[in-house]
């Protein structure tokens, strides 16, 4: 049997099954938004994390990678050169995270 160390904070589970992770992924509500920046160039920003850093621009990367766009992490939020607001969606949901416009 686990020990109350091993046990997620978020579902009391053993913390091996990574439910907690998942769980802490759905509770976000992330916002997806179009801006336009600089000669009407088009910027996806998506917003609403609750995570370090380091777990932010890991989410970035594979935003950039899968939509094959540059893009950073500014303040708290993903931005992705180009209108992405469609994709974005999808690719967040199938991530385990809750998008909304």
């Amino acid at each position: 049997m686990a020990d109350n160390d091993d046990l997620g904070s978020v579902s009391g589970l053993p913390e091996e099954l990574g439910i907690d992770t998942d769980l802490q992924k759905s509770q976000q509500e992330l916002t997806v938004r179009l801006d336009t920046r600089r000669y009407g160039k088009a910027m996806t920003i998506v917003s609403g994390f609750d995570l370090s850093r380091d777990e932010m621009k890991e989410v970035a990367s594979t935003l950039k990678q899968k939509l094959a766009c540059g893009g950073t992490v500014e303040d708290d939020e993903i931005e992705l050169q180009g209108d992405h607001t469609n994709r974005v969606h999808d690719i967040l949901h199938d991530m385990g995270y809750q998008t909304t416009d």
